[in-house]
């Protein structure tokens, strides 16, 4: 690997939606953090599952409109494998569809990267659950 290579940390999440558009407050909201450079976008794949249970997918570089993400345009780096869109595949109810996204939480590129020059590396990356968070905050108060 290149070690000229300034990048933070990568995440791969998947955003729920019922029907078959994405909610375009989240959509503008992740707009804003992207425009305020903590996230850079690096990959998306739109899902969608009719209630009869067929799967309609869109790649981030055809039209978006239609599935509500056209203010996402980003050039796409191929970081979503097919194995990630059958999980999301399979886990999709009808009537549902689902944003996978790919982001660099570009925040933190410096930070990683006088990490990874100093011989360090990120080995664990957890996420706390939302609901586990507001509970401690509420209990803190």
């Amino acid at each position: 690997m290149d070690e000229t290579v300034n990048i933070g940390p990568v995440e791969l999440v998947v955003l729920a939606f019922p029907g078959a558009q994405a909610d375009p407050a989240t959509v503008a909201a992740l707009q804003d953090v992207v425009a305020k450079g903590y996230v850079t976008l690096l990959d998306l794949v739109y899902l969608a599952k009719d209630e009869a249970g067929n799967i309609r997918q869109v790649d981030v570089d055809e039209d978006l409109q239609d599935v509500g993400l056209e203010i996402l345009s980003i050039e796409a780096k191929a970081l979503i494998s097919d194995e990630d869109l059958d999980v999301v595949r399979d886990a999709l109810e009808p009537g549902t569809s689902a944003a996978i996204i790919v982001y660099e939480e570009t925040w933190a590129r410096n930070f990683t990267s006088t990490a990874r020059a100093a011989g360090g590396e990120l080995v664990l990356h957890v996420q706390i659950p939302h609901e586990v968070v507001v509970a401690a905050v509420e209990a803190a108060l």
